[in-house]
């Protein structure tokens, strides 16, 4: 297995994202965004390789969230977001695509980080039905 090419260090202090708050500015709900993969595993393959392609393009389009790429040694690789409301979301990356990791990673960009919440209520219409409501009272009896 080829080992990834070592990367320039970066200084801590530019991996911050410094909100933009104001009437006019969009504010991302996410803060940082970690992809953990294994350098050994099979199973990392196409995580490794979204790494080598399309890491740096993620994270210059996105510079308000921080990315960031962990070892996770014998495990299977995921993608991590840490949001603004103290939450956090985990998807797992085993056996997945290059485009589905890159879909996935997108998901998480530009989710709330809010839980799903199911609805309450059932759907009512406001109208009735065309033909009304069905019942088998009203059908008429079959002849024998």
């Amino acid at each position: 297995m080829p080992r990834l090419p070592p990367v320039q260090a970066l200084w801590r202090h530019k991996l911050g994202s410094s909100p933009a708050n104001g009437h006019s500015s969009f504010l991302p709900q996410i803060r940082k965004l970690v992809v953990e993969y294994c350098d050994v595993w099979p199973s990392s393959h196409n995580t490794r390789t979204f790494l080598l392609n399309h890491a740096q393009t993620l994270a210059a389009n996105n510079p308000h969230a921080e990315v960031v790429v962990r070892q996770r040694p014998f495990k299977e690789p995921i993608l991590r977001a840490f949001y603004a409301n103290n939450r956090d979301k985990v998807i797992g990356l085993n056996g997945l695509e290059v485009t589905q990791i890159e879909k996935k990673a997108q998901l998480l960009l530009d989710s709330s980080g809010a839980k799903i919440k199911a609805l309450k209520k059932p759907v009512e219409s406001s109208t009735p039905a065309a033909r009304g409501i069905y019942s088998n009272l009203h059908a008429q009896r079959p002849s024998l």
